[in-house]
């Protein structure tokens, strides 16, 4: 159990503890020479039964409330002190209001100097103290006179705080590692050492920390739980930490600073919170008011954003808190604000979020979610995220703003029945009813665009994205439509998706064209195909005919124009794909000659399949260069079921963007929607005739804005290449 002192300025509380434990907490000379506290001192008392007390003396002096409150943060009882002949002084009702927002409802108070005063006096002052004490949560705490002088009542304060060691119930240690710094100095032969208390969980010798928010990683050497060697430090145990490392010094860490797994290194600086204004107030708490907070051992500037009225003395409401600087908490601390000047306390809560967002904060969806956020049960807060827009949650995520172990995020879900969608390394959680809402939505979509296009072979996956509600993120809905797949209820095909029952047939006649024709698009030939009218000389067919039937492919997704009347299979095309990404992965950028030479096809040709992948942003052109677009490649490519629902690792920048055409330009004016060659928009992208239902596959991405859809040619105008295309170009050279 960690005890720590509270109370005015030469009260006793550095003389108490001595008292108590035999050790003078006062270790610099500064305190010695002026006889006060300055710094936060640190003594143990060894009990019989093997265990230890600790205890943390903080200083009295209003100039070093501050320093109190680095210390007042890690304490499980408070040992109030004042001094019978002062009496409640202002530090003491500072303090005291200090431990009551801090959480500490568990505490004792040592009336000391009683043997300066008489038994009047000590009646009138207990009864002060019991007046003071009221409404808070040391009400009705035992008062006991004490005098170090004469030792009377220290030997019943020991016995009181041993007593409450044996009740009081030890911290949870389930969660994950997290100790707060208040001290960090070199030791001889050891190196850096820091001290604090730890806040939760467990850390042992030769665990990999992170002392954060600075980022510093370090190894643990040794530790001292309660002042003697452990091989572990377990939550509620003022520790030492012997940190080895690059860059671990005791001037890079600083007090504030948390030393955590490595899991848990995720700096915030937008918090929302509850907000306790005290009633010693003299005035409402307005927008944007600034002030110091204080949780655990850190001290920060911050503004005071209201997320409802204004706060009036004595008031209680949600606020975001603006930090000037990212400082590593998690959801359910505690923490206090101070004003500017430093010379009064001004209230206090308990962080609900740290990922607030700094827009939409005050939104009726937002109220929900802080009100789901401030349940304390980690299963009834998963539970209310869920069911309150937008409708799912990223787990992972919640059960590390928690500090919670890794596993209760499988322990939730299995509880709460949560279907979970794989998004990256991450995942997102719905309930099972909204999963159930989802799926009869995207199929009730789905029949309904079949009815209206059943010529097409599929809804685009973006705009099936966009039409549904939950609006999921663009990973984590590919994999809801795998899940889907897999399930039997629709089918993939690249960027689309079909019922599973699903087929665009063509009439008998278009058939038997087909038959005739697919062979000329096959085998050796099968990158540079006869034209339409070369087939149609060729199968001594209709040149309009086989026009149509080839138009009617490219919209059942089978061949691409890739030129005016020039088709390509869809397998060739998937097949040039990975020729480009192959380009790309060992040239960085490419030419058109390089291409030309893995396809063995003319440069016209080659030229025109390029401009084909530039409008639909799979490559990227820079003047005689090329280069690949990552998000775009299953836009043509087969998706499988072993398929990331995101980008490859070997794309790091692209980690977590959707595909949403939202932030684009042309996003509100349309531009980038019009019809492409193949008869298909930029929101429905063509299908993959591979085998039926191969769910699977990476994202679909945003085109660059770089390469919009052009509108498609008609079949007069699009015959000669534009003046200044490369086509153009390598027709004039061959002339």
């Amino acid at each position: 159990m960690i005890i720590g002192t509270a109370g005015h300025i030469d009260h006793g509380k550095t003389s108490l503890v001595r008292a108590l434990t035999g050790v003078d907490t006062d270790r610099l000379k500064e305190e010695k020479a002026r006889g006060i506290t300055i710094d936060l001192g640190f003594a143990y008392l060894p009990l019989e039964n093997g265990a230890t007390l600790g205890f943390i003396d903080v200083p009295g002096h209003e100039r070093f409330v501050h320093t109190m409150l680095a210390g007042a943060s890690g304490i499980d009882f408070v040992l109030l002190v004042v001094a019978a002949d002062d009496g409640v002084m202002p530090q003491t009702r500072e303090h005291l209001a200090i431990v009551d927002l801090l959480g500490v409802s568990h505490g004792l108070v040592a009336l000391t100097k009683a043997d300066l005063v008489d038994d009047a006096r000590r009646a009138e002052v207990t009864a002060q103290i019991a007046a003071t004490l009221a409404g808070t949560a040391l009400e009705g705490s035992e008062i006991i006179p004490v005098s170090t002088v004469t030792g009377e009542g220290v030997a019943q304060v020991r016995q009181r705080l041993v007593d409450a060691s044996e009740h009081l119930a030890q911290r949870a240690a389930s969660g994950r590692f997290r100790l707060a710094v208040d001290r960090s100095f070199t030791l001889s032969g050891a190196g850096t050492v820091v001290t604090g208390t730890v806040l939760s969980g467990v850390v042992r010798v030769g665990d990999r920390v992170i002392v954060s928010p600075s980022g510093l990683a370090a190894r643990v050497r040794s530790i001292r739980a309660q002042d003697r060697p452990a091989e572990e430090g377990r939550a509620g145990d003022r520790c030492g930490l012997n940190l080895v490392g690059d860059g671990i010094t005791k001037d890079a860490i600083a007090r504030g600073e948390l030393v955590l797994d490595p899991s848990l290194h995720a700096p915030c600086d937008h918090i929302d919170a509850t907000l306790d204004v005290l009633a010693s107030e003299a005035k409402a708490v307005g927008q944007w008011f600034p002030v110091r907070l204080h949780t655990a051992s850190r001290e920060v500037g911050a503004r005071v954003v209201l997320l409802g009225e204004s706060l009036a003395p004595g008031a209680s409401g949600l606020v975001q808190l603006v930090l000037e600087h990212p400082i590593a908490a998690a959801a359910g601390d505690r923490y206090v604000v101070r004003d500017t000047s430093a010379q009064r306390t001004i209230g206090g809560g308990r962080f609900l979020d740290l990922r607030a967002p700094s827009r939409k904060r005050r939104s009726p969806e937002r109220i929900a979610q802080l009100a789901a956020h401030a349940l304390r049960d980690p299963h009834d807060a998963v539970l209310a995220l869920c069911e309150t827009a937008p409708f799912y949650l990223e787990l992972p995520a919640f059960v590390r703003d928690r500090a919670l172990a890794a596993s209760e995020a499988d322990t939730i879900a299995e509880a709460l029945g949560l279907v979970r969608l794989p998004m990256g390394e991450s995942s997102l959680a719905l309930s099972a009813g909204r999963w159930q809402a989802l799926r009869d939505a995207l199929i009730a979509r789905l029949d309904a665009y079949h009815a209206e296009n059943p010529d097409l072979a599929g809804m685009g996956r973006e705009r099936l994205r966009l039409a549904l509600s939950p609006r999921l993120p663009a990973p984590a809905f590919l994999a809801a439509v795998q899940m889907m797949a897999r399930a039997g209820d629709v089918g993939l095909d690249g960027a689309w998706v079909r019922r599973a029952d699903f087929e665009v047939r063509l009439t008998a006649r278009d058939e038997a064209l087909w038959a005739e024709a697919r062979p000329l698009l096959q085998g050796a030939e099968r990158f540079r195909p006869p034209r339409v009218r070369d087939i149609a000389n060729l199968r001594a067919q209709p040149e309009a005919e086989v026009r149509r039937m080839f138009k009617l492919l490219g919209r059942m997704g089978r061949v691409d124009e890739i030129a005016h009347d020039h088709f390509f299979l869809r397998a060739t095309v998937a097949e040039m794909v990975e020729i480009l990404t192959r380009l790309g992965a060992a040239h960085g950028s490419f030419t058109a000659a390089q291409f030309r030479d893995e396809v063995d096809s003319g440069r016209k040709v080659a030229i025109q399949i390029l401009e084909f992948f530039d409008r639909h942003g799979v490559t990227l052109r820079r003047s005689d260069l090329r280069r690949i677009n990552p998000h775009r490649l299953d836009l043509f490519r087969p998706i499988g079921d072993d398929a990331p629902a995101q980008e490859p690792a070997a794309t790091p920048h692209a980690i977590g963007r959707e595909a949403s055409l939202v932030g684009r330009p042309d996003f509100k004016s349309g531009r980038g929607r019009e019809p492409v060659l193949g008869g298909f928009d930029s929101h429905s992208l063509p299908p993959n005739p591979g085998p039926p239902n191969p769910p699977g596959g990476p994202s679909s991405k945003s085109p660059s804005p770089k390469a919009p859809s052009p509108k498609a040619p008609s079949p007069k105008a699009a015959s000669p290449a534009a003046p200044g295309s490369e086509a153009a170009k390598a027709a004039r050279g061959r002339r």
